[in-house]
Protein backbone atom coordinates (compact mmCIF):
# COMPACT_ATOMS: atom_id res chain seq x y z
CA UNK A 1 0.00 0.00 0.00
CA UNK A 2 1.36 3.49 -1.17
CA UNK A 3 0.62 7.06 0.67
CA UNK A 4 -0.02 9.32 -1.86
CA UNK A 5 0.65 12.93 -0.35
CA UNK A 6 0.86 16.70 -1.09
CA UNK A 7 4.58 17.53 -2.47
CA UNK A 8 6.25 20.73 -1.48
CA UNK A 9 3.46 23.53 -2.85
CA UNK A 10 6.39 26.35 -2.29
CA UNK A 11 4.57 28.50 -0.12
CA UNK A 12 1.09 27.56 0.03
CA UNK A 13 -0.99 27.56 3.22
CA UNK A 14 -4.35 26.28 4.10
CA UNK A 15 -4.78 25.92 0.70
CA UNK A 16 -8.44 24.73 -0.47
CA UNK A 17 -9.30 21.19 -2.55
CA UNK A 18 -11.54 22.77 -5.16
CA UNK A 19 -11.64 19.40 -7.33
CA UNK A 20 -10.85 15.78 -6.41
CA UNK A 21 -10.15 14.06 -9.81
CA UNK A 22 -10.00 10.37 -9.06
CA UNK A 23 -11.63 7.84 -7.71
CA UNK A 24 -11.47 4.48 -5.56
CA UNK A 25 -11.00 1.87 -7.94
CA UNK A 26 -9.25 4.43 -10.76
CA UNK A 27 -5.71 3.52 -11.96
CA UNK A 28 -3.53 6.20 -12.21
CA UNK A 29 -0.34 6.50 -13.74
CA UNK A 30 2.58 8.51 -12.08
CA UNK A 31 2.82 12.37 -12.28
CA UNK A 32 -1.44 12.30 -13.31
CA UNK A 33 -3.55 14.93 -11.23
CA UNK A 34 -5.32 13.84 -8.17
CA UNK A 35 -6.89 16.81 -6.86
CA UNK A 36 -6.87 20.61 -7.68
CA UNK A 37 -6.62 23.20 -5.36
CA UNK A 38 -6.90 26.75 -5.57
CA UNK A 39 -5.78 30.07 -3.04
CA UNK A 40 -7.05 33.57 -3.61
CA UNK A 41 -3.60 33.87 -6.17
CA UNK A 42 -3.63 30.67 -8.03
CA UNK A 43 -5.06 27.38 -8.74
CA UNK A 44 -2.55 23.90 -9.23
CA UNK A 45 -2.96 19.73 -9.82
CA UNK A 46 -1.39 17.87 -7.79
CA UNK A 47 -0.15 15.30 -9.58
CA UNK A 48 0.50 11.56 -8.21
CA UNK A 49 3.89 10.48 -7.16
CA UNK A 50 3.60 6.48 -8.18
CA UNK A 51 1.34 4.95 -10.70
CA UNK A 52 -1.42 2.44 -9.27
CA UNK A 53 -4.73 1.75 -7.92
CA UNK A 54 -6.63 3.95 -5.96
CA UNK A 55 -7.63 1.86 -2.92
CA UNK A 56 -9.08 5.23 -0.87
CA UNK A 57 -9.57 8.96 -1.00
CA UNK A 58 -8.63 11.09 2.22
CA UNK A 59 -9.95 14.53 1.03
CA UNK A 60 -12.94 16.23 -0.06
CA UNK A 61 -13.97 19.32 -1.95
CA UNK A 62 -13.47 22.03 1.25
CA UNK A 63 -10.70 20.56 2.58
CA UNK A 64 -7.44 22.55 3.39
CA UNK A 65 -4.76 21.07 2.62
CA UNK A 66 -1.07 21.64 2.96
CA UNK A 67 2.13 19.97 2.25
CA UNK A 68 2.18 16.15 3.13
CA UNK A 69 -1.09 15.81 3.81
CA UNK A 70 -2.14 12.73 2.78
CA UNK A 71 -4.72 12.65 -0.38
CA UNK A 72 -5.10 8.62 -1.05
CA UNK A 73 -3.70 5.27 -0.40
CA UNK A 74 -3.40 3.51 -3.60
CA UNK A 75 -1.78 -0.20 -4.22
CA UNK A 76 0.67 -1.13 -7.16
CA UNK A 77 3.65 0.89 -8.49
CA UNK A 78 6.91 1.71 -7.45
CA UNK A 79 7.13 5.33 -5.16
CA UNK A 80 9.32 7.93 -6.53
CA UNK A 81 11.63 9.48 -4.55
CA UNK A 82 11.20 12.51 -3.51
CA UNK A 83 7.84 12.85 -4.61
CA UNK A 84 7.19 15.15 -7.66
CA UNK A 85 6.61 18.97 -6.92
CA UNK A 86 3.28 20.05 -7.82
CA UNK A 87 1.98 21.27 -10.89
CA UNK A 88 2.89 24.89 -12.00
CA UNK A 89 -0.22 27.19 -10.74
CA UNK A 90 -2.10 27.35 -13.90
CA UNK A 91 -4.07 30.47 -13.22
CA UNK A 92 -5.09 33.20 -11.24
CA UNK A 93 -9.11 32.81 -10.34
CA UNK A 94 -9.93 35.67 -11.86
CA UNK A 95 -7.20 36.17 -14.16
CA UNK A 96 -6.62 35.89 -18.26
CA UNK A 97 -8.08 33.62 -20.95
CA UNK A 98 -4.61 31.69 -20.48
CA UNK A 99 -3.19 31.68 -16.80
CA UNK A 100 0.53 31.96 -16.06
CA UNK A 101 3.05 31.48 -13.51
CA UNK A 102 5.58 33.56 -13.90
CA UNK A 103 9.68 31.14 -13.66
CA UNK A 104 12.02 33.10 -11.95
CA UNK A 105 15.05 34.05 -13.58
CA UNK A 106 18.72 32.37 -13.24
CA UNK A 107 21.34 34.91 -12.73
CA UNK A 108 23.59 35.49 -15.65
CA UNK A 109 26.83 37.47 -15.27
CA UNK A 110 27.24 39.78 -18.29
CA UNK A 111 29.74 39.22 -20.53
CA UNK A 112 33.11 41.33 -20.76
CA UNK A 113 31.40 43.79 -17.85
CA UNK A 114 28.31 46.02 -17.32
CA UNK A 115 27.90 46.82 -20.85
CA UNK A 116 28.69 43.55 -22.66
CA UNK A 117 26.54 40.72 -23.79
CA UNK A 118 24.57 39.04 -21.41
CA UNK A 119 23.36 35.62 -22.55
CA UNK A 120 19.68 35.07 -21.23
CA UNK A 121 18.92 31.18 -20.51
CA UNK A 122 15.65 29.66 -19.03
CA UNK A 123 16.17 29.22 -15.71
CA UNK A 124 14.88 26.58 -13.20
CA UNK A 125 10.88 25.39 -14.25
CA UNK A 126 10.74 22.31 -12.16
CA UNK A 127 10.09 19.10 -13.58
CA UNK A 128 8.85 20.61 -16.91
CA UNK A 129 10.96 18.50 -20.05
CA UNK A 130 10.66 19.93 -23.77
CA UNK A 131 8.18 22.27 -23.16
CA UNK A 132 6.75 24.08 -26.01
CA UNK A 133 7.48 27.99 -27.08
CA UNK A 134 3.81 29.45 -27.70
CA UNK A 135 4.59 32.74 -27.84
CA UNK A 136 7.83 34.84 -28.30
CA UNK A 137 7.16 37.95 -26.59
CA UNK A 138 9.78 40.29 -27.75
CA UNK A 139 11.77 41.04 -31.05
CA UNK A 140 15.46 41.92 -31.94
CA UNK A 141 15.99 45.81 -30.67
CA UNK A 142 13.49 45.69 -28.05
CA UNK A 143 14.66 46.75 -24.85
CA UNK A 144 13.88 44.77 -21.96
CA UNK A 145 13.80 45.13 -18.16
CA UNK A 146 14.91 42.51 -15.49
CA UNK A 147 12.34 40.25 -14.80
CA UNK A 148 10.32 41.41 -18.18
CA UNK A 149 8.55 38.30 -19.92
CA UNK A 150 10.52 36.97 -22.90
CA UNK A 151 7.96 34.18 -24.20
CA UNK A 152 5.45 31.93 -23.45
CA UNK A 153 6.07 28.18 -22.99
CA UNK A 154 3.05 25.77 -22.04
CA UNK A 155 3.07 21.98 -21.31
CA UNK A 156 -0.68 20.29 -20.76
CA UNK A 157 -0.62 20.98 -17.27
CA UNK A 158 0.10 25.11 -17.00
CA UNK A 159 1.72 27.94 -18.64
CA UNK A 160 4.56 30.08 -17.86
CA UNK A 161 6.30 33.30 -18.91
CA UNK A 162 9.94 32.88 -18.76
CA UNK A 163 11.46 36.32 -18.04
CA UNK A 164 14.94 37.82 -18.50
CA UNK A 165 17.72 37.17 -15.78
CA UNK A 166 18.85 41.09 -17.21
CA UNK A 167 18.26 44.41 -18.40
CA UNK A 168 19.49 45.45 -21.78
CA UNK A 169 18.61 45.23 -25.40
CA UNK A 170 17.93 42.24 -27.17
CA UNK A 171 20.84 41.75 -29.55
CA UNK A 172 19.53 38.13 -30.76
CA UNK A 173 16.44 35.80 -30.45
CA UNK A 174 17.55 32.08 -30.30
CA UNK A 175 14.48 30.53 -30.33
CA UNK A 176 11.01 30.73 -32.07
CA UNK A 177 7.65 29.64 -31.81
CA UNK A 178 7.24 25.73 -32.07
CA UNK A 179 10.31 25.33 -30.21
CA UNK A 180 10.96 23.19 -27.44
CA UNK A 181 13.05 24.15 -24.11
CA UNK A 182 14.49 22.88 -21.16
CA UNK A 183 16.29 24.15 -18.22
CA UNK A 184 19.60 26.25 -19.39
CA UNK A 185 17.94 26.61 -22.64
CA UNK A 186 19.56 29.44 -24.51
CA UNK A 187 17.08 32.34 -25.27
CA UNK A 188 18.37 35.82 -26.12
CA UNK A 189 21.56 37.68 -26.24
CA UNK A 190 21.22 41.03 -24.40
CA UNK A 191 23.60 44.47 -24.71
CA UNK A 192 23.20 46.01 -21.86
CA UNK A 193 23.04 46.75 -18.15
CA UNK A 194 23.76 43.28 -16.53
CA UNK A 195 21.91 40.18 -14.43
CA UNK A 196 19.44 41.21 -12.40
CA UNK A 197 19.18 39.74 -8.83
CA UNK A 198 18.12 36.25 -8.80
CA UNK A 199 15.32 35.13 -6.77
CA UNK A 200 15.41 31.05 -6.80
CA UNK A 201 13.10 29.99 -9.65
CA UNK A 202 10.26 28.12 -8.20
CA UNK A 203 7.22 25.54 -9.44
CA UNK A 204 4.91 27.84 -8.06
CA UNK A 205 4.45 31.76 -7.39
CA UNK A 206 4.42 32.56 -3.72
CA UNK A 207 0.70 34.04 -2.84
CA UNK A 208 2.02 37.59 -3.04
CA UNK A 209 2.94 37.19 -6.94
CA UNK A 210 -0.27 37.23 -8.72
CA UNK A 211 0.26 35.51 -12.19
CA UNK A 212 0.97 37.16 -15.26
CA UNK A 213 -1.40 36.58 -17.84
CA UNK A 214 -0.19 35.51 -21.35
CA UNK A 215 -2.26 37.03 -24.16
CA UNK A 216 -4.96 34.95 -26.28
CA UNK A 217 -6.42 35.64 -28.47
CA UNK A 218 -8.25 36.68 -27.58
CA UNK A 219 -5.08 38.57 -27.66
CA UNK A 220 -7.36 39.43 -28.87
CA UNK A 221 -5.98 39.01 -30.86
CA UNK A 222 -7.87 39.14 -32.88
CA UNK A 223 -9.17 43.60 -38.27
CA UNK A 224 -7.04 46.08 -39.41
CA UNK A 225 -5.22 49.33 -40.28
CA UNK A 226 -2.28 50.50 -42.49
CA UNK A 227 -0.63 53.96 -42.09
CA UNK A 228 -3.31 56.67 -41.05
CA UNK A 229 -2.71 57.79 -44.86
CA UNK A 230 -3.11 54.43 -45.87
CA UNK A 231 -5.84 51.74 -46.72
CA UNK A 232 -6.77 48.47 -44.28
CA UNK A 233 -8.02 45.03 -44.93
CA UNK A 234 -11.32 43.99 -43.74
CA UNK A 235 -10.75 43.03 -40.11
CA UNK A 236 -11.39 39.54 -39.20
CA UNK A 237 -13.49 40.23 -36.28
CA UNK A 238 -10.25 38.99 -34.14
CA UNK A 239 -10.23 40.65 -29.91
CA UNK A 240 -13.96 41.50 -29.97
CA UNK A 241 -15.09 38.51 -30.19
CA UNK A 242 -13.64 37.33 -26.87
CA UNK A 243 -12.59 40.19 -24.87
CA UNK A 244 -15.94 40.99 -23.75
CA UNK A 245 -16.38 37.51 -22.31
CA UNK A 246 -15.97 36.55 -18.87
CA UNK A 247 -12.70 34.28 -17.71
CA UNK A 248 -13.71 30.47 -17.85
CA UNK A 249 -12.79 28.71 -14.91
CA UNK A 250 -10.51 25.67 -15.70
CA UNK A 251 -7.33 24.07 -15.35
CA UNK A 252 -4.83 24.02 -17.80
CA UNK A 253 -5.24 20.39 -19.53
CA UNK A 254 -9.20 20.94 -19.96
CA UNK A 255 -8.26 24.28 -21.70
CA UNK A 256 -5.84 22.30 -23.73
CA UNK A 257 -8.55 19.38 -24.28
CA UNK A 258 -10.92 22.02 -25.28
CA UNK A 259 -8.77 24.20 -28.00
CA UNK A 260 -8.12 20.88 -29.37
CA UNK A 261 -11.49 20.51 -30.00
CA UNK A 262 -12.27 23.67 -31.10
CA UNK A 263 -14.39 24.71 -28.35
CA UNK A 264 -14.88 27.58 -26.61
CA UNK A 265 -14.72 27.85 -22.46
CA UNK A 266 -16.53 30.93 -22.38
CA UNK A 267 -19.89 29.00 -23.70
CA UNK A 268 -19.48 25.63 -21.43
CA UNK A 269 -20.87 25.49 -17.72
CA UNK A 270 -18.46 23.94 -15.70
CA UNK A 271 -20.12 21.28 -13.18
CA UNK A 272 -17.60 21.29 -10.99
CA UNK A 273 -16.29 23.22 -7.66
CA UNK A 274 -17.49 26.63 -7.83
CA UNK A 275 -18.64 26.29 -11.52
CA UNK A 276 -14.94 25.00 -12.55
CA UNK A 277 -14.98 23.39 -16.03
CA UNK A 278 -14.37 19.62 -16.34
CA UNK A 279 -12.94 17.81 -18.91
CA UNK A 280 -16.53 15.54 -18.82
CA UNK A 281 -18.35 19.16 -19.39
CA UNK A 282 -16.48 19.83 -22.18
CA UNK A 283 -17.27 16.22 -23.73
CA UNK A 284 -21.13 16.77 -22.81
CA UNK A 285 -20.82 20.36 -24.85
CA UNK A 286 -19.58 18.59 -27.90
CA UNK A 287 -22.22 16.01 -28.05
CA UNK A 288 -24.99 18.65 -27.55
CA UNK A 289 -23.30 20.66 -30.13
CA UNK A 290 -23.17 18.34 -32.80
CA UNK A 291 -26.56 16.79 -32.16
CA UNK A 292 -27.69 20.73 -32.79
CA UNK A 293 -28.00 21.63 -28.37
CA UNK A 294 -24.59 23.51 -27.54
CA UNK A 295 -23.04 25.83 -29.16
CA UNK A 296 -19.70 27.39 -29.22
CA UNK A 297 -17.49 30.66 -31.38
CA UNK A 298 -15.01 28.68 -32.68
CA UNK A 299 -15.20 25.71 -35.26
CA UNK A 300 -12.45 24.30 -37.44
CA UNK A 301 -12.50 24.59 -41.44
CA UNK A 302 -14.56 20.94 -41.54
CA UNK A 303 -17.22 22.52 -39.18
CA UNK A 304 -18.70 25.68 -39.94
CA UNK A 305 -20.32 27.80 -36.87
CA UNK A 306 -23.65 28.80 -36.88
CA UNK A 307 -25.69 30.53 -34.62
CA UNK A 308 -26.24 27.85 -31.94
CA UNK A 309 -22.65 27.48 -32.20
CA UNK A 310 -21.05 24.69 -33.80
CA UNK A 311 -21.07 22.39 -36.69
CA UNK A 312 -23.95 22.57 -39.39
CA UNK A 313 -24.05 19.26 -40.65
CA UNK A 314 -21.40 19.74 -43.59
CA UNK A 315 -18.92 17.18 -45.13
CA UNK A 316 -15.31 17.06 -43.19
CA UNK A 317 -12.58 19.73 -44.75
CA UNK A 318 -11.12 17.79 -47.72
CA UNK A 319 -7.85 16.41 -46.68
CA UNK A 320 -5.71 15.69 -49.91
CA UNK A 321 -2.31 14.99 -50.72
CA UNK A 322 -1.73 17.84 -53.27
CA UNK A 323 2.13 16.93 -53.95
CA UNK A 324 0.35 13.89 -56.46
CA UNK A 325 -0.55 17.01 -58.65
CA UNK A 326 2.84 19.22 -58.67
CA UNK A 327 5.61 20.92 -56.24
CA UNK A 328 3.78 22.15 -52.73
CA UNK A 329 4.99 24.50 -50.33
CA UNK A 330 3.53 24.30 -46.52
CA UNK A 331 3.92 27.55 -44.94
CA UNK A 332 2.58 28.00 -41.32
CA UNK A 333 -0.26 30.35 -40.62
CA UNK A 334 0.40 33.09 -38.23
CA UNK A 335 -0.41 33.19 -34.67
CA UNK A 336 -3.54 36.30 -35.69
CA UNK A 337 -4.41 34.42 -38.73
CA UNK A 338 -5.29 30.93 -36.48
CA UNK A 339 -6.84 32.87 -33.79
CA UNK A 340 -8.44 35.48 -36.49
CA UNK A 341 -9.87 32.53 -39.15
CA UNK A 342 -12.60 30.66 -36.70
CA UNK A 343 -14.04 34.25 -35.60
CA UNK A 344 -14.34 34.86 -39.05
CA UNK A 345 -16.13 31.64 -40.05
CA UNK A 346 -18.45 32.11 -37.33
CA UNK A 347 -19.17 35.45 -38.06
CA UNK A 348 -19.77 34.79 -41.40
CA UNK A 349 -22.48 32.13 -40.53
CA UNK A 350 -23.54 32.85 -37.91
CA UNK A 351 -25.15 36.56 -39.06
CA UNK A 352 -27.26 37.21 -41.82
CA UNK A 353 -24.91 39.35 -43.93
CA UNK A 354 -26.51 41.98 -46.54
CA UNK A 355 -24.40 44.82 -48.10
CA UNK A 356 -25.92 48.06 -49.36
CA UNK A 357 -23.37 49.73 -51.76
CA UNK A 358 -23.40 53.64 -52.18
CA UNK A 359 -20.95 56.08 -53.41
CA UNK A 360 -20.20 59.31 -51.45
CA UNK A 361 -19.07 62.65 -53.61
CA UNK A 362 -15.61 64.42 -51.59
CA UNK A 363 -14.62 66.24 -54.15
CA UNK A 364 -14.57 69.12 -52.05
CA UNK A 365 -13.51 67.12 -49.10
CA UNK A 366 -10.46 66.18 -50.30
CA UNK A 367 -9.69 69.79 -51.67
CA UNK A 368 -10.02 70.70 -47.90
CA UNK A 369 -8.25 68.10 -46.59
CA UNK A 370 -5.08 68.74 -49.18
CA UNK A 371 -5.50 72.61 -48.19
CA UNK A 372 -5.27 71.74 -44.79
CA UNK A 373 -1.99 69.94 -44.47
CA UNK A 374 -0.77 72.24 -46.63
CA UNK A 375 -1.17 74.82 -43.97
CA UNK A 376 -0.03 72.80 -41.26
CA UNK A 377 3.16 72.20 -43.61
CA UNK A 378 3.71 75.91 -44.05
CA UNK A 379 3.32 76.16 -40.05
CA UNK A 380 5.39 73.33 -39.52
CA UNK A 381 3.61 71.06 -37.99
CA UNK A 382 3.58 68.07 -38.05
CA UNK A 383 0.20 66.78 -37.97
CA UNK A 384 -1.42 65.18 -41.31
CA UNK A 385 -4.94 64.97 -41.88
CA UNK A 386 -6.36 61.63 -43.11
CA UNK A 387 -9.49 61.12 -45.55
CA UNK A 388 -9.94 57.53 -42.86
CA UNK A 389 -10.39 61.13 -39.80
CA UNK A 390 -13.11 62.85 -41.38
CA UNK A 391 -15.29 59.51 -42.25
CA UNK A 392 -14.51 58.60 -38.69
CA UNK A 393 -16.16 61.84 -37.82
CA UNK A 394 -19.18 61.22 -40.37
CA UNK A 395 -19.75 58.00 -39.29
CA UNK A 396 -20.60 59.73 -35.44
CA UNK A 397 -22.81 61.75 -37.17
CA UNK A 398 -24.78 58.54 -39.10
CA UNK A 399 -24.65 57.22 -35.71
CA UNK A 400 -26.43 59.17 -34.10
CA UNK A 401 -28.88 59.97 -36.52
CA UNK A 402 -29.48 55.69 -36.40
CA UNK A 403 -28.47 54.47 -33.61
CA UNK A 404 -29.72 50.85 -34.08
CA UNK A 405 -26.20 50.66 -36.67
CA UNK A 406 -24.42 51.74 -32.75
CA UNK A 407 -25.86 48.29 -31.30
CA UNK A 408 -25.42 44.74 -30.24
CA UNK A 409 -28.11 42.37 -29.59
CA UNK A 410 -27.50 41.08 -26.30
CA UNK A 411 -26.46 36.77 -25.74
CA UNK A 412 -30.49 35.62 -25.86
CA UNK A 413 -30.75 37.74 -28.89
CA UNK A 414 -33.67 38.92 -27.24
CA UNK A 415 -32.63 42.58 -26.69
CA UNK A 416 -30.90 45.56 -28.74
CA UNK A 417 -28.23 46.79 -26.40
CA UNK A 418 -28.14 50.46 -27.86
CA UNK A 419 -24.51 52.33 -26.99
CA UNK A 420 -23.96 55.63 -26.09
CA UNK A 421 -20.56 56.32 -26.66
CA UNK A 422 -18.83 56.06 -30.17
CA UNK A 423 -15.74 53.62 -30.15
CA UNK A 424 -14.37 53.42 -33.48
CA UNK A 425 -12.09 50.48 -34.95
CA UNK A 426 -9.79 50.70 -37.91
CA UNK A 427 -8.76 47.61 -39.82
CA UNK A 428 -4.64 47.58 -39.64
CA UNK A 429 -2.78 45.60 -42.00
CA UNK A 430 0.66 44.32 -40.46
CA UNK A 431 2.98 41.97 -41.17
CA UNK A 432 1.53 39.29 -39.42
CA UNK A 433 -2.26 39.33 -40.38
CA UNK A 434 -5.04 41.91 -39.41
CA UNK A 435 -5.69 43.52 -36.22
CA UNK A 436 -8.37 46.36 -35.32
CA UNK A 437 -7.34 49.21 -33.00
CA UNK A 438 -9.48 51.42 -31.71
CA UNK A 439 -10.50 55.10 -31.35
CA UNK A 440 -12.40 55.72 -28.54
CA UNK A 441 -14.83 58.75 -28.15
CA UNK A 442 -14.58 59.98 -31.46
CA UNK A 443 -17.23 62.13 -31.02
CA UNK A 444 -15.23 64.20 -28.75
CA UNK A 445 -12.18 64.65 -30.93
CA UNK A 446 -11.05 66.58 -33.78
CA UNK A 447 -10.19 65.28 -37.40
CA UNK A 448 -6.12 66.56 -36.87
CA UNK A 449 -6.67 64.58 -33.45
CA UNK A 450 -8.29 61.28 -34.92
CA UNK A 451 -5.97 61.40 -37.95
CA UNK A 452 -2.75 61.60 -35.20
CA UNK A 453 -4.34 58.89 -32.95
CA UNK A 454 -4.57 56.37 -36.28
CA UNK A 455 -1.59 56.60 -37.06
CA UNK A 456 0.29 56.26 -33.64
CA UNK A 457 -1.87 52.94 -33.44
CA UNK A 458 -1.19 51.55 -37.13
CA UNK A 459 2.56 51.66 -35.94
CA UNK A 460 2.22 50.45 -33.04
CA UNK A 461 0.28 47.34 -35.09
CA UNK A 462 2.63 47.10 -37.35
CA UNK A 463 5.62 46.91 -34.70
CA UNK A 464 3.02 44.35 -32.67
CA UNK A 465 3.34 46.29 -29.80
CA UNK A 466 -0.34 47.14 -29.92
CA UNK A 467 -1.83 45.98 -26.12
CA UNK A 468 -4.98 43.69 -25.95
CA UNK A 469 -6.71 46.81 -24.31
CA UNK A 470 -6.21 49.25 -27.79
CA UNK A 471 -8.40 46.77 -29.63
CA UNK A 472 -11.22 46.03 -27.34
CA UNK A 473 -14.88 47.85 -26.62
CA UNK A 474 -15.28 49.28 -30.59
CA UNK A 475 -19.04 50.02 -31.29
CA UNK A 476 -18.63 50.23 -35.05
CA UNK A 477 -15.54 49.51 -37.67
CA UNK A 478 -14.10 50.25 -40.64
CA UNK A 479 -12.05 48.93 -43.37
CA UNK A 480 -10.75 50.71 -45.70
CA UNK A 481 -8.93 49.42 -49.00
CA UNK A 482 -8.68 52.96 -50.63
CA UNK A 483 -4.92 52.57 -50.85
CA UNK A 484 -4.71 48.91 -52.44
CA UNK A 485 -7.47 49.70 -55.33
CA UNK A 486 -11.08 48.11 -56.01
CA UNK A 487 -14.51 49.17 -56.19
CA UNK A 488 -16.31 47.69 -53.70
CA UNK A 489 -16.14 44.08 -51.06
CA UNK A 490 -18.56 42.83 -48.43
CA UNK A 491 -16.61 42.86 -45.18
CA UNK A 492 -17.63 40.97 -42.73
CA UNK A 493 -19.02 42.21 -39.56
CA UNK A 494 -16.95 42.21 -36.58
CA UNK A 495 -19.02 40.54 -33.80
CA UNK A 496 -20.51 41.33 -31.71
CA UNK A 497 -21.18 44.66 -33.94
CA UNK A 498 -23.82 44.78 -36.21
CA UNK A 499 -22.48 46.52 -39.27
CA UNK A 500 -18.82 47.04 -40.72
CA UNK A 501 -18.54 50.02 -43.15
CA UNK A 502 -16.16 49.21 -46.21
CA UNK A 503 -13.86 52.11 -48.12
CA UNK A 504 -12.37 51.79 -52.01
CA UNK A 505 -10.40 53.71 -53.69
CA UNK A 506 -11.85 56.87 -54.72
CA UNK A 507 -12.23 57.74 -58.14
CA UNK A 508 -13.09 60.37 -60.54
CA UNK A 509 -16.38 60.18 -62.78
CA UNK A 510 -18.19 62.02 -64.69
CA UNK A 511 -21.24 63.17 -62.98
CA UNK A 512 -24.62 64.94 -64.60
CA UNK A 513 -25.47 68.44 -63.00
CA UNK A 514 -28.08 69.02 -65.00
CA UNK A 515 -26.11 70.86 -67.67
CA UNK A 516 -23.07 69.28 -68.17
CA UNK A 517 -20.82 65.88 -67.24
CA UNK A 518 -18.26 66.99 -64.54
CA UNK A 519 -15.34 65.22 -63.17
CA UNK A 520 -16.10 64.30 -59.34
CA UNK A 521 -14.26 62.66 -56.85
CA UNK A 522 -16.42 59.71 -55.73
CA UNK A 523 -16.04 57.37 -52.81
CA UNK A 524 -17.44 53.83 -52.95
CA UNK A 525 -19.21 52.67 -49.88
CA UNK A 526 -19.93 49.46 -49.06
CA UNK A 527 -22.17 49.08 -45.43
CA UNK A 528 -21.95 45.21 -44.12
CA UNK A 529 -25.17 45.08 -42.18
CA UNK A 530 -26.74 42.11 -39.86
CA UNK A 531 -30.20 41.95 -41.14
CA UNK A 532 -31.85 40.32 -37.55
CA UNK A 533 -31.39 44.14 -36.63
CA UNK A 534 -30.93 46.32 -39.75
CA UNK A 535 -33.33 46.33 -42.42
CA UNK A 536 -32.46 47.23 -46.02
CA UNK A 537 -34.40 50.33 -45.65
CA UNK A 538 -32.92 51.59 -43.00
CA UNK A 539 -29.05 50.84 -44.08
CA UNK A 540 -30.32 52.73 -47.67
CA UNK A 541 -30.75 55.54 -45.33
CA UNK A 542 -27.37 55.30 -42.77
CA UNK A 543 -25.23 55.01 -46.24
CA UNK A 544 -27.00 57.78 -48.02
CA UNK A 545 -26.79 60.26 -45.47
CA UNK A 546 -23.21 59.35 -44.68
CA UNK A 547 -22.19 60.24 -48.12
CA UNK A 548 -24.28 63.32 -47.79
CA UNK A 549 -22.35 64.14 -44.41
CA UNK A 550 -19.35 63.50 -46.81
CA UNK A 551 -20.10 65.77 -49.81
CA UNK A 552 -20.66 68.30 -47.22
CA UNK A 553 -18.89 68.06 -43.62
CA UNK A 554 -20.84 71.48 -42.47
CA UNK A 555 -23.60 68.72 -41.91
CA UNK A 556 -21.76 67.05 -38.47
CA UNK A 557 -22.58 71.05 -37.16
CA UNK A 558 -26.01 70.32 -36.96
Amino acid sequence: MIELKVPDIGDFKDVEVIEVLVKPGDTVAADQSLITIESDKASMEIPSSTAGVIKEIKVKVGDKINQGTLIATAEGGDAKAPAPAAAVPSEATPAPEVAVASAGPTPVAPVGGRGGSIEVAVPDIGDFKDVEIIEVLVKVGDTVAADQSLLTIESDKASMEIPSSAAGVVKELKVKVGDKVNKGSPIATLEGQGAAPAPQAASAPSPESAPKAAVAPADVPAAVSAPASAPALAPPAIVAATTDQTIPHASPSVRKFARELGVDLNRVKGSGAKDRITQEDVQAFVKAALAGGGATTAASPGTMATSSGFGAGWPAWPSLDFAKFGATETVALSRIKKISGPNLARNWASIPHVTQFDEADITELEDFRKSANEAYAKKKDPAKVTMLAFVMKACVSALKQFPAVNSSLDGDGANLILKKYYHLGFAADTPNGLVVPVIRDVDQKGVAEIAKETAELAAQARAGKLGPAAMQGASFTISSLGGVGGTFFTPIINAPEVAILGLSKSDFKPKWDGKTFEPRLILPLSLSYDHRVIDGAQAARFTTYLAEVLSDMRRVLL
